[in-house]
């Protein structure tokens, strides 16, 4: 049995095989067009993502960087005929790794990805906020709760009626359906990256983090801010899917 010296040994190894790219150099990249099977997405929700392709540039160029290493690690593996798994983990897996979560799986549907799968934990479980939940159905997904009175309930989420829906409910990162090993593990706020310096079974622990919008709950500000966190994470997923 691997110690924690050897396995942080072992998953630095694994993050020095993908290669370094540079903000400049990142910026600059070809960025492919939507697949022509984006066209069975529910309309409006198509209308939200080729709006949000249209902001890459707004991306710093440090960010697109960082993007860049976890579109790489995507890359590899579906060159290998592999599976590419993410897990994006917060805290409380109830805002932010959500967002990711389902805007990285929208962005590799987007772009016809085949074999991408992604996922969402914390490092404790709660529920999925229903204010994420109303920011993600009023950029044109379907979102339906099996049971909207259970403290945790599990929502599908539909991208067109004929697509299988991503099932999401809040969880641990190393709880099922999360993957144990194999994964690239993105963390999605800084009190998650900091209390998990190490991320147990992942290829690849890659720091990605975003600003809670927890912070205008109960506030006018509210539905505004959930929905700037929706647009700024969709348009990165897909910036990072593009590049792919």
């Amino acid at each position: 049995m691997l110690s924690v010296a050897d396995h942080c040994d072992s998953l630095l190894k694994g993050i020095r095989r993908l290669p370094r790219i540079k903000p400049e150099e990142s910026s600059t990249m070809t960025v492919k067009q939507p697949s022509p099977s984006a066209s069975s997405l529910y309309p409006e929700l198509l209308r939200y993502l080729d709006e949000r392709a249209t902001e890459f540039e707004a991306i710093p160029g440090d960010r697109k960087a960082e993007l860049a290493q976890v579109s790489e690690y995507v890359r590899e593996r579906l060159a290998k005929s592999e599976q590419a798994k993410l897990t994006f983990i917060c805290t409380h897996n109830s805002r932010r790794s959500h967002l990711s979560q389902i805007w990285a799986q929208v962005a590799a549907e987007y772009y016809g990805l085949v074999g991408v799968e992604t996922f969402s934990g914390g490092t404790e479980a709660t529920a999925f906020n229903p204010r994420a939940v109303a920011a993600m159905q009023r950029c044109g997904l379907k979102i339906v709760a099996d049971d909207p009175s259970s403290t945790n309930p599990r929502y599908s989420v539909y991208t067109s009626d004929s697509a299988t829906p991503q099932v999401c409910f809040s969880k641990a990162y190393g709880d099922p359906p999360n993957p144990s090993k194999g994964y690239c593990a993105v963390m999605t706020c800084s009190q998650a990256d900091d209390a998990c310096p190490l991320v147990m079974g992942c290829d690849l622990r890659m720091p990605i983090r975003y600003e809670d919008p927890k912070v205008a709950d109960d506030t006018e500000f509210e539905a505004q801010r959930y929905d700037e966190r929706s647009a700024q994470i969709c348009s990165e997923m897909l910036y990072m899917m593009s590049l792919v």
